[in-house]
Formats: structure tokens, sequence, C-alpha cells
């Protein structure tokens, strides 16, 4: 006699199995004389149901990248159940055709699972084969991407290297602007003062000028006063020569008279000398005056005119420096947007390279989170590929007549998955994104 309970709730992948008391006795045989007599004593079946024998599995293994762009999934599901009840009494050759049914039962099954078996070590095979297309190319390739920004790097130091020579030679031409300058207004100081000095002459020769018409001015009264003298002289004469010849001679004893005549021309010499001297002196000094003033009117003009000429040169020289200065402010400027519009494209670039980045980071942790769930589906299905070994060799021993009872506990598992996202944000943009995945089961 043999009999076993075995008992198991819980499920994997929404299947159940339960296996409830059975009680099999083995048949007895009795040899009489009038030959064998093969009688069952007793198979008694108290209750027998299988729901879902095994399992009822599904798993499902999501696509995997294998380098070439193409995709594995698989799933697969089983399920083995039977029932069979009796009452009191004789199975008779029920048992066999059952007994049967249950070996062909067992053996599909364990074509099944054998072939399960088969689909499994293809999954791993396929997964190490894609872990080693992986693994090399882990980490992408950028030395493109280095070389040129290498290159941009080089130009961006290029530029700034030409910008600083700018602002160099710009601030160069501020100091020689600011010299020039400086040399301008000293130069206008010392026109400034020639044209003092020249206004200063110019007055000094009017004040010649009037002092001339005043000499002149005074030796035509002069004349006009020697001439009126003179008239005066002669007339004087004449009258004390008519007097002379009608007058009474009386003599007289008296001290000699005084030649007034005489006199009178001794003045008149004396006069008409001091006159022509004063004239001369006079005329010398003015002509004396009238050339220093020339002269010093033709070297001032000499100088003025040479300021003159100083100062066009440098009004010359400071136009061109004001039109070199506008050039180069205007290729500053050209150079300072150049620069931004180069600083910008960059950046946008380099704002691309970081999403192409990011979106590949995000592509790993999603892979690595798709490899960890299916390492975990895989333990997954080596403990049921356990269990069903298990249940298999149980069978086994039950179809060879074995007394087994195994009590199976009920257990029921429950996986929790804690899934952490966080995502890294520059200027309110989403710059980069990690994903973890945690998962932990519970009995």
């Amino acid at each position: 006699m043999s009999s076993y309970s075995m008992k198991r709730i819980g499920g994997f992948g929404g299947g159940s199995n339960r296996l409830s008391m059975v009680s099999h006795r083995v048949p007895s045989t009795h040899e009489g004389s009038s030959g064998k007599n093969l009688s069952f004593l007793t198979s008694r079946m108290v209750t027998s149901e299988v729901s879902g024998l095994g399992s009822n599995l599904s798993g499902r293994l999501g696509d995997l990248d294998g380098g070439s762009g193409g995709s594995y999934s698989s799933s697969f599901s089983y399920g083995y159940g039977g029932g069979f009840a009796a009452g009191d009494g004789l199975l008779g050759g029920r048992e066999k055709e059952t007994m049967q049914n249950l070996n062909d039962r067992l053996a599909s099954y364990l074509d099944k699972v054998h072939s399960l078996e088969k689909a499994n070590a293809e999954l791993e095979i396929n997964i190490r084969e894609w872990y080693e297309k992986q693994a090399p190319s882990s980490s992408h390739d950028y030395s493109q991407y280095y070389k040129v920004i290498e290159d941009l790097r080089n130009k961006i130091h290029d530029a700034t290297v030409v910008n600083a020579n700018m602002i160099l030679q710009i601030e160069n031409a501020k100091l020689a602007g600011d010299d020039f300058r400086a040399k301008f207004e000293t130069e206008h100081s010392f026109r400034l003062n020639v044209e003092a000095d020249i206004s200063g002459i110019r007055k000094v020769l009017d004040e010649m000028t009037l002092n001339r018409s005043d000499l002149e001015l005074q030796v035509e009264g002069l004349k006009e006063e020697l001439i009126y003298l003179k008239k005066n002289n002669e007339e004087e004469m004449n009258a004390l020569r008519g007097q002379a010849r009608g007058s009474v001679s009386v003599e007289m004893d008296a001290a000699p008279a005084v030649d007034l005549i005489k006199m009178l021309a001794q003045v008149r010499d004396e006069y008409e000398t001091l006159s022509e001297i004063n004239c001369k002196e006079v005329e010398d000094w003015y002509f004396k005056k009238t050339e220093e003033l020339n002269r010093e009117v033709a070297s001032h003009s000499e100088q003025i005119q040479s300021s003159i000429t100083e100062i066009t040169d440098l009004k010359r020289i400071l136009q061109g420096l004001e039109i070199e200065l506008q050039a180069h402010l205007s290729m500053k400027s050209a150079l300072e947007r150049t620069l931004a519009e180069t600083e910008s494209q960059y950046c946008v670039q380099l704002s691309q390279l970081k999403d192409l980045v990011s979106g590949i980071e995000v592509q790993l942790v999603e892979l690595r989170t798709d490899i960890e769930r299916q390492n975990s589906e895989h333990k997954i299905l080596m403990d049921v590929k356990t269990r069903l070994e298990q249940e298999i060799s149980t069978y086994r021993r039950l179809l060879n007549g074995e007394d087994v009872r195994i009590s199976y506990k009920e257990t029921s598992e429950t996986t929790r998955y804690v899934r952490n996202i966080s995502e890294e944000t520059i200027d309110g943009k989403v710059a980069s994104t990690k994903e973890k995945v945690y998962h932990t089961n519970y009995y």
C-alpha cells in the first residue's frame, strides 16, 4: 500500500497548482490451485484534482538589441491538468487506460519541459552573445567629436588672439591719438600766443602810424610856422627899412646899436638847423621802427605760415587716425559679433551633444534595467524548472509505486519594484536623466 499527500498553493504568472490527498492501494495477487487469479482488492481514489498541474508559466523577454537591430521575444505557457475520480470498487481494465493516459501526458509534459529547457538555453546563448556584442561598445566612440571640438577650440583661441591684437592696436591708436591731441593742443596754444603777439605788434604798428601822423602834422605845423615867421620877418625888415629911409638922423653919443637883422638871421639859421635835425631824426626813427616792424612781421609771418602748415598737417593726420580708429572699431564690433555667433553656435552644438549623451545614458539605464529584469526572470524560470523537475521525479516515483508523502508549505511570494528617476536640469533644460530599479522579494 502506498499513500501520498501533496498540496501546494502559490503561483507564478497567474497559474495555480493544487494536488489534493490521493490514496492508492497497490493491487495484490493470489495464486490458487486452479491457476493464477488476479484480483484487485481495493483501488480507492478519494479525490484527485489537478488543476493546472505543473505550472502555467508565462515568461516574456523584452527586445534585445543585438547590435544588428534585430529583436527576439518569446513567451511560452504550459498547463497540465487532469482529474480522475472513482468510487469504491474495482477499476478493472480502466486502470491501465488511465495509467497509460497519465504516462502519455507525463511524456508530453517531459517533452515540453525539454523544449522549454532548450528554449531557455537558446535564450541564454542569445543573452550571452548580446552581452559579448555590447560589452566592447558600451562606451561610445567620441573621437570624431573630440577632433571637431579641438578644431573649434583652436579657432576660438585664434579668434581670441586676433581680438587681443586688435584691442592692443586700438589701444596703441588711442595712445597715438592722445599724443597727437596733446601736440595739437600745444601747437594751438603756441598759435594763440603767436596771434596774440601779432595782434600786439599790429597795435604797436598802429601806434607808430599814429605817431608818424602826429609827427608829420607837427612838421607841417612847424613848416607853416617857419613860413609865417619868415613872412613876419620880411615885413618887419621892410618896415624897418622904410623907417630908416624916412627918418632924421640924429647922432647921439650912445652905445652901438644891435644888428637885429643879423640876430634874426642867426635865429632863423639856428631854427632851420634845429628843424632839419629834428625832421631828420624823426624820419630816421620812423624808418628804423618801420624796418624793425617789417622784419618782425616777416619773421612772425613765416612762423605763422609754418604753424598753419603744421596745423594743416596735424589736422590731416588726425583725420587719418580718426578714420583708422573708426575702421578698427568697426572691425572690433564685427569680430565681437562673429565671436558671439560662434560661441552661440558651439553652445548649441554642445547642448545637442549633451542631449545625445543624456539620451544614450537613459538608454543604457533602460538597458541595464531590462537586463536586471531578464536576470530576475531567468532566476525565476530556473526556480520553476527546479520545482518542475522535483514534481517530475515525484511523478516518476508515484508511477513506480513508491510510497511518497510530500507536503508543500503554503508560500506566497511578493516582488516589489522601486523605480528611482533623477533628472538634472541646466537653464531649464533636462541635461541628464538617471533611472535605477530596485526589486525586493518577500516570502
